[in-house]
C-alpha cells in the first residue's frame, strides 16, 4: 500500500501504537490517534512534532473517514469500535501487518499458541544470534514491536534479518499479507474468551499465522496436541510441515534414549536441558527443529541450550528460604499455564491464585492438584478461583498478604508457587509488574 497522504487512524497508543505512528510518519501518512487515556507530556510532544491529531474514543471518532485503521492488540475484536469500523468497511490491520507491508524481505519465524510463546521465542532468538550474530532480532508480543525493530534496524531498506517473532492471537486477527518463513502454533487451550467472544474465534485466530504460507515455507506441527490437529484439518495448511512430539517417535523430531532427534539425527543430549517441566521440553524441541530448518549446527544448538536459563515470570526460581523454594509464574494467566506449572512439581506446593476475573472454568485444573497442599486466593477473582479448586482455601486481599500466609505455613521442602491462572489487571498493569512485585516481596522476607 502507498501510505503517503493516506489518512490513517491508530487506535490505542502504548508502545506498539507509538511505533506504528513513527513508521507512518516516516512514510508520509496523515495520522490520527484515538486513545482513551491522556498521553504523557513526553508522548504528547512527540505526537505534536509528527503532526498527529489526537482523539478520545467517543463513538463519533469512528464515524469519520479514514483510508486505513491500525488497531492496538489491546482493543478487543468484539468491541463496539471494531464492530462499527467493520460495518463501514474500513480496512483494519495491526502493527505487525504494517511492518511486514513496508519492510524489505526478512526471515520471519512466527511463534504463537496459548502457552510457551515467550520461552520459545526467546530461545529461538538465542539460537539465531549464535548462528547469525547481529542479523538476529527478537520482537512482537514479547516486548519490542516489529515497527520499532523496522525503524531501529532500517528494515525498510535492509533485508535478510532473522526475526524471532512472538505473535498473540490479537495480533493475528487482522493480518492480511503477513507471511512467515517458519511458523508454529505451540498448543491450543482455552483463553481470551472475554475478548474474542468464543473459543472457536480464539482458536481460528491462531490459524491465521499460516494462512499466507506457501510451498517453500514450513509450519511446525505439534503432533501431541489434539485440538491443534482438529483445527489443522478445519483450516488446512498449504506449505511444508515438520512434525514434533514428546510422546511419539514417528515424527520428524522426537525424544529417544536420552536425546532429541531431528530427521533421525541425534542433535541434543537431554542432559543439556536445565529447565524443569515437560512443557519446557516441548518449547525446546520446537526451537531445536527451527534451528535445524535454518541449518544451525548441532554444536551451536547444544551450547545455547546448555546455557539457557528460561525467561522471567515463567516458573522462574526466585529464592530458597528455610528450605522452601519460591517460584514466580506470573505469566500463568490461564488455567492451562498453571496446569503446566503444577505438573513440574511432585508435592508440597502452596499455590497462589487470583487476579482479574476472566471467567475461566477450573474443572480441568482440579485434576492436576495432587501436588498442592494449600491454595491461597488473592485479588478480584481469588475467592472464586480458590473455592473452585479446593474445599478449604485461604483467601486474602492482595499478593502481599498471600505471600505472608504462604510463609507462615510453608515447611522445608515445600514450594510456594505464584501461578495466578488469570490476568493481573485488577491490581497491576500487567503480569510483569505482578511478577516483579512478587519477587520483591519474597526477597524481603
Amino acid at each position: 500500500m502507498e501510505y503517503r497522504n493516506k489518512k490513517v487512524l491508530v487506535i490505542g497508543l502504548a508502545r506498539s501504537g507509538m511505533a506504528a505512528i513513527r513508521v507512518l510518519h516516516k512514510l508520509g501518512a496523515k495520522i490520527c490517534l484515538s486513545e482513551r487515556k491522556k498521553p504523557s507530556d513526553e508522548e504528547e510532544e512527540q505526537l505534536k512534532q509528527m503532526g498527529v491529531t489526537i482523539y478520545d474514543q467517543d463513538m463519533s471518532v469512528f464515524e469519520k473517514e479514514y483510508d486505513l485503521v491500525i488497531k492496538n492488540p489491546g482493543v478487543p475484536p468484539v468491541s463496539p469500535i471494531v464492530k462499527r469500523l467493520n460495518e463501514r468497511h474500513i480496512p483494519i490491520i495491526t502493527e505487525i501487518e504494517l511492518a511486514f507491508d513496508v519492510c524489505k524481505p526478512q526471515h520471519y519465524i512466527a511463534i504463537t499458541g496459548t502457552n510457551g510463546k515467550t520461552t520459545t521465542t526467546t530461545l529461538v532468538y538465542e539460537l539465531l544470534h549464535k548462528a547469525f550474530g547481529d542479523k538476529a532480532l527478537v520482537g512482537g508480543n514479547i516486548g519490542t514491536p516489529l515497527c520499532e525493530l523496522a525503524l531501529q534496524y532500517d528494515l525498510l531498506n535492509n533485508e535478510g534479518y532473522y526475526i524471532s517473532l512472538e505473535i498473540s492471537n490479537h495480533q493475528l486477527v487482522d493480518i492480511d499479507r503477513f507471511r512467515p518463513q517458519i511458523a508454529v502454533i505451540i498448543n491450543l487451550t482455552p483463553d481470551h474468551l472475554e475478548t474474542m467472544g468464543s473459543l472457536e474465534a480464539y482458536y481460528k485466530s491462531k490459524t491465521e499465522v499460516y494462512r499466507n504460507m506457501k510451498d517453500d515455507d514450513t509450519f511446525i506441527v505439534n503432533a501431541d496436541d489434539q485440538t491443534l490437529k482438529q483445527y489443522l484439518e478445519k483450516y488446512p495448511l498449504h506449505c511444508k510441515t515438520a512434525t514434533i512430539s514428546l510422546d511419539q517417535t514417528d515424527t520428524d523430531s522426537f525424544i529417544q534414549d536420552g536425546y532429541m532427534y531431528v530427521n533421525g539425527e541425534k542433535v541434543l543430549p537431554l542432559e543439556k536441558i536445565h529447565l524443569v517441566g515437560k512443557h519446557n521440553r516441548q518449547n525446546i524441541i520446537i526451537a531445536v527443529t527451527i534451528a535445524k530448518l535454518l541449518d544451525i549446527s548441532n554444536e551451536d544448538i547444544c551450547d545455547v541450550i546448555d546455557h539457557f536459563k528460561g525467561v522471567e515470570h515463567r516458573i522462574e526460581y526466585v529464592r530458597t528460604l528455610n528450605g522452601v523454594n519460591y517460584y514466580n509464574d506470573s505469566k500463568g494467566t490461564n488455567t492451562d499455564a498453571t496446569i503446566t506449572a503444577l505438573d513440574s512439581f511432585e508435592k508440597g506446593v502452596i499455590l497462589l491464585v487470583g487476579g482479574y476475573e476472566k471467567g475461566l472454568d477450573m474443572s480441568e485444573m482440579r485434576k492436576h492438584m495432587g501436588c498442592v497442599k494449600q491454595v491461597i486466593g488473592f485479588g478480584a477473582s481469588g475467592k472464586r478461583i480458590a473455592n473452585d479448586l479446593c474445599e478449604d482455601p485461604i483467601v486474602v486481599e492482595d499478593l502481599v498478604q498471600a505471600v505472608s500466609e504462604a510463609y507462615k505455613i510453608a515447611e522445608s521442602g515445600d514450594i510456594v508457587l505464584l501461578s495466578p491462572t488469570t490476568s493481573s489487571f485488577d491490581q497491576y498493569s500487567g503480569y510483569e509488574e505482578r511478577g516483579r512485585h512478587f519477587k520483591s516481596i519474597v526477597n524481603a522476607l
